[in-house]
């Protein structure tokens, strides 16, 4: 199952630095996002893109994970060479992985 399929994501950007929200789309798959989506499997996820840490914050009222990641976006929108370097796009791929136990 692909993480879309449970959650949906905001994304936004500052300088070099990635902010994505993950919010299940039911309260009760919450505690599948908890389990499966640890800092450690999200930098796994972006490796190659990802250079600094990321670390997460839990918004359990709202459902939601809310993820920063450091040396994200190749130097930020105004230095990086990549054609689209908003940490917007990083919520689509985040969406795009696959939920199964490592």
């Amino acid at each position: 199952m692909l993480l879309r399929e449970i959650a949906h994501a905001r994304a936004g950007d500052k300088g070099d630095i990635s902010n994505i929200s993950v919010i299940a789309r039911r309260q009760e798959d919450y505690p599948l996002l908890l389990k499966l989506l640890t800092p450690e499997r999200i930098k796994k996820h972006f490796a190659g893109v990802v250079g600094g840490e990321v670390v997460r914050y839990e918004l359990a009222q709202l459902g939601a994970l809310n993820f920063v990641m450091r040396q994200a976006l190749g130097g930020g929108v105004t230095r990086s060479l990549a054609l689209d370097a908003h940490g917007k796009c990083l919520s689509g791929v985040m969406l795009d992985m696959e939920l199964n136990e490592e």
